[in-house]
C-alpha cells in the first residue's frame, strides 16, 4: 500500500499561470515548498520568468521536458523501499543517464535513483533555460570536450607502447 507523507507533493500553480497568462515567476516561488525555496536560493536564485516550460505554439518554439537543476519530486515506487521509508525524494537534478538520475535532495546528499523505481516526477521549477537556449551550459560543454580532448591527446602521447616515431611513412 502507497503510503503518502503529509510533505506531500508539490502542488504546481495552475494551467494559466504556467501557459503564461500572467507573470509566473513571483507566483512560482511563493507556490513552491521550503525545500524548494532553499535551493532556489542555494543557487542564486534564477529569476523563474521566462524559465518555464512552452507547450504550445510552432514546434521550435516549444520548450519542454527535464533539465538540469531543475527542481523535482519524485515519488519511488515503495515496494522497493524499506519499510517506513517515505517514497517521495526531493531535490535538485544533477544529471539524468540512461538507467539513473543524481539527485542533490533536501538532506544535502546525492542520491542515484534507478528509473526502475521511478513512478512519478513532479517539476516543482525549471532553474535553468532549454538546452538549445542555454548558453551557459553549452559554452561549458564546449570547454569540457576541449579538455577532454586534451587530456586524451597527452594520455595518447605519455602511454607506454605508443612511440611509434621510428617507424617510416
Amino acid at each position: 500500500m502507497l503510503s503518502l507523507s503529509n510533505s506531500g507533493p508539490f502542488t504546481p500553480p495552475p494551467d494559466d499561470i504556467i501557459a503564461g497568462a500572467k507573470k509566473m515567476g513571483d507566483d512560482i516561488v511563493e507556490s513552491m515548498p521550503d525545500w524548494a525555496k532553499d535551493m532556489w536560493k542555494e543557487i542564486g536564485s534564477p529569476e523563474l520568468e521566462s524559465l518555464g516550460p512552452v507547450l504550445n505554439g510552432k514546434l521550435l518554439a516549444r520548450r519542454h521536458g527535464l533539465r538540469k537543476d531543475d527542481l523535482l519530486e519524485v515519488l519511488l515506487d515503495s515496494r522497493l523501499l524499506p519499510e517506513g521509508r517515505d517514497p517521495w525524494m526531493k531535490g535538485r537534478l544533477i544529471s539524468s543517464g540512461k538507467m539513473t538520475i543524481e539527485l542533490l535532495c533536501e538532506d544535502g546528499r546525492l542520491h542515484y535513483i534507478s528509473r526502475d523505481a521511478i513512478i512519478e516526477v513532479i517539476l516543482v521549477a525549471h532553474m535553468r533555460p532549454a538546452y538549445l537556449d542555454d548558453t551557459d551550459l553549452m559554452t561549458y560543454e564546449r570547454d569540457d570536450l576541449k579538455r577532454r580532448s586534451k587530456l586524451n591527446e597527452k594520455v595518447e602521447k605519455e602511454g607506454v607502447g605508443r612511440d611509434d616515431s621510428h617507424l617510416w611513412g
